[in-house]
């Protein structure tokens, strides 16, 4: 059976949601099926057959747009319109959509496009976006009008950015566009988001969750004494955070507040950081701006006593689960999908943004030393988040599909 798959990713084997669809693919090909992958933004050398959505003057174009109008999502017109034809010239057996969001596609073309193909399609939340008027989050500032109809966003200022509130006519189209497909299937990377999605306007749509995994041929210890070495922290306890980009919603000002109460033999490691943020940290904070070096940064993950994630919002953070590989316990805030690769015996959920419970959680840690969790952690990746066995339920469900259409 000569079974196509195309996907519809904002990136291509880069960022988190590209390599999602990359690793996606992979499988897609072991099956011995055909893999198309049409992108929007950035892309890295794909295994699939990869078709790039519009040029970068489309992306700008759509971006200007955006922050004139609110209409996120309704520019990319022509882009969209060849990239239709590009989908009929492919017939694809299944469509499967990730981040519509990123100044790339019309929803409004693809949508009416998907309506009338009657193509199963499959669609992969990694965030909150596609049922709100306008943001991606909204847990750090604590806003659910997007359950009953959303208005007078709080959020212009965050991404997707713009001058005017069209959040309320956003919401009705997104609303009628999103629920005129018959055979879909919604995805969420989390359990958080799949009560999410159940609260919103599409509820009655069929939802699932994959949440996202890790190479674990990759993410696992290593010898990290050159790191030690090079910033002299031998005698050091690590205590590490990663994001990219760092801001408050990721925990940085946490770091910041945290590293007063910090031991002489306690060193606070961030990855990520901009110059400009490296270069206004406290004494006790080390930064390092983001590392595009995996072998770097599995070495990081590896000499840390202790990851720490306190984020405010976040969907399902696959650094969690990248500490963990590495035999590193982790620390996080009550957020999201964030807690849900943490258990009693690889770290420590404390309450979100409760300081001085992080710090205890810290100290715990510390005193009880990495070896009292990294089998564990170890052991947990490998069970349950190896990217091969979460992907494989995406196969599983193309299976599904294509055995009753």
């Amino acid at each position: 059976m000569n079974v196509k798959i195309l996907q519809i990713s904002s990136e291509l084997n880069v960022g988190s949601v590209g390599r999602v669809s990359e690793q996606i693919g992979d499988l897609i090909l072991a099956e011995g099926w055909e893999s198309y992958i049409a992108y929007g933004r950035e892309a890295k050398e794909s295994k699939s057959v990869a078709y790039k959505i519009g040029t970068h003057k489309d992306l700008l174009m759509h971006g200007v747009y955006t922050r004139l109008t609110d209409k996120h999502g309704f520019g990319s017109k022509q882009a969209t319109k060849k990239l239709v034809q590009y989908i009929d010239d492919v017939n694809p057996d299944i469509i499967h959509l990730h981040h519509l969001h990123g100044y790339y596609i019309n929803i409004e073309v693809l949508f009416s496009y998907l309506q009338n193909k009657n193509i199963p399609v499959v669609w992969t939340f990694h965030d909150c976006w596609s049922f709100t008027g306008h943001c991606a989050h909204y847990d750090f500032i604590g806003c659910d009008k997007w359950k009953k109809h959303c208005s007078k966003c709080p959020q212009l200022s965050e991404y997707p950015q713009s001058f005017v509130d069209n959040s309320y006519d956003n919401y009705d189209k997104k609303k009628e566009l999103f629920r005129s497909v018959a055979n879909m299937s919604i995805v969420a990377v989390s359990n958080w988001i799949k009560d999410q999605v159940k609260e919103s306007f599409l509820s009655d749509i069929p939802c699932y969750v994959v949440q996202n995994g890790v190479d674990v041929n990759v993410y696992k210890p290593v010898d990290t004494g050159d790191f030690r070495r090079k910033y002299n922290l031998e005698n050091k306890k690590i205590i590490l955070g990663v994001a990219s980009p760092w801001s408050e919603k990721k925990g940085l000002q946490v770091f910041c507040n945290i590293s007063e109460q910090l031991g002489d033999d306690e060193q606070i490691v961030l990855v990520g950081l901009s110059a400009k943020q490296i270069k206004n940290l406290p004494d006790k904070i080390l930064g390092i701006e983001r590392t595009t070096n995996l072998h770097e940064l599995v070495a990081l993950y590896s000499t840390a006593d202790v990851f720490v994630n306190p984020t405010y919002e976040d969907s399902f953070p696959t650094t969690n689960l990248e500490s963990m590989a590495c035999g590193t316990p982790v620390i996080t805030f009550n957020t999201g999908g964030s807690v849900e690769s943490v258990t009693e015996e690889t770290g420590i959920v404390v309450e979100k943004g409760n300081e001085s419970a992080l710090m205890g959680a810290i100290s715990e840690v510390v005193k009880n030393g990495k070896q009292h969790y990294s089998e564990s952690c170890i052991e947990r990746v490998s069970t349950y988040f190896n990217k091969n066995n979460c992907f494989d339920k995406y196969i599983k469900l193309y299976k599904n599909i294509l055995s009753s259409n």
